[in-house]
């Protein structure tokens, strides 16, 4: 039997919310028995769906935060929209760990503001998993940080590491600084500072590595600033469209390619189910006290199912609990 955990979920994050966030939480409780959830929307919204539902709580809410909202500016001044109260209710003990598909930016700023930071973590970073050949890869930062210094790399790496161990199932992660070769001489004189750091604080640091290693699965864990990630991250993503629709074009482009297109239907399918962010969910928050995974925009039901379950399995790894070790043993040894 697993950990009784409680997670928060905006309802109203989202591309097509609330209608695939809530039939995203009905397939996360009904995969994981010992996970409650409290949803954080208009009444009208959570209220039947928590009346149906036995590990199902409504927490009314009466704002929303937009997309091209200002993040920080919504958050201070929106205090009961459903990114607020969510992480607010994780501040103060009703919650374990929060989920969104909302504005990105919001829910960095939320979890940050209202969560708070573990002890010692300088600035939190955002991760993605990606779809790297053998074994995932975790890339952070992807967007909360866009100028990093290099004692911020050694905490994004220190965090990652202990994801990857925790959630990903690394036992032993190697961990590479994104740069332009292999060399420890590469790269601008912040990239060899942060090189150098690296190497000197974090045991599981294992070199450079180049942009075609993030999906090559030569590491587990690759750490950037997030101006760097974030255009890494698009990149990936574009690319992977684009492919499956010049694979589509010329499979389309004949009777033997659609007959071809026949025979590896369900190949193509899990190929699909590999690269798609709806697999892992969400981008997990590192550095915050308690859980929070951040989910696509476009989220579908089975991506807000799946970033619910990624919140529950953070929580029970005490994931929090190990960074915060992580970084106070760093501190001592600095």
């Amino acid at each position: 039997m697993a950990e009784k955990v409680t997670i928060t979920v905006d309802a109203l994050g989202g591309d097509d919310a609330p209608g695939v966030v809530l039939e995203g939480v009905e397939l996360a409780l009904a995969a994981d028995p010992d996970l409650s959830v409290i949803l954080c929307g208009p009444a009208e919204v959570v209220g039947p769906f928590a009346a149906s539902h036995e590990r199902a709580e409504a927490q009314a809410t009466t704002e929303f935060i937009a997309m091209d909202e200002h993040p920080a500016n919504a958050v201070r001044r929106k205090k009961d929209s459903s990114i607020v109260v969510g992480c607010r209710l994780v501040k103060e003990g009703a919650a374990d760990g929060f989920f969104s598909a909302g504005s990105t930016g919001a829910c960095l700023a939320a979890a940050t503001l209202v969560m708070g930071r573990v002890k010692g973590v300088k600035r939190p970073a955002l991760g993605q998993v990606l779809p790297a050949y053998g074994t995932p890869t975790l890339l952070l930062d992807v967007g909360a940080n866009a100028d990093c210094k290099a004692e911020y790399l050694v905490q994004f790496a220190q965090m990652g590491a202990v994801y990857a161990r925790e959630i990903m199932g690394v036992a032993a992660p190697r961990v590479g600084l994104l740069n332009i070769g292999e060399e420890d001489t590469k790269g601008s004189v912040a990239a060899q500072e942060a090189h150098a750091l690296l190497r000197a604080e974090v045991p599981e640091f294992a070199g450079n590595a180049e942009g075609r290693d993030i999906l090559a699965g030569t590491f587990d864990v690759v750490v950037t600033d997030g101006f760097t990630g974030n255009v890494c991250l698009k990149a990936i993503e574009g690319t992977s469209s684009v492919l499956f629709r010049y694979m589509k074009d010329a499979l389309m482009a004949s009777a033997k390619g659609k007959l071809g297109a026949l025979l590896v239907k369900g190949d193509l399918a899990e190929l699909k189910g590999k690269l798609s962010p709806d697999t892992h969910g969400g981008a997990p928050l590192l550095g915050i006290k308690g859980a929070c995974v951040v989910g696509h925009g476009s989220s579908s039901a089975l991506a807000v199912k799946n970033g619910v379950l990624a919140t529950a399995r953070t929580v029970r790894s005490r994931v929090s609990e190990v960074i915060a070790a992580k970084v106070a043993e760093g501190g001592e040894r600095a």
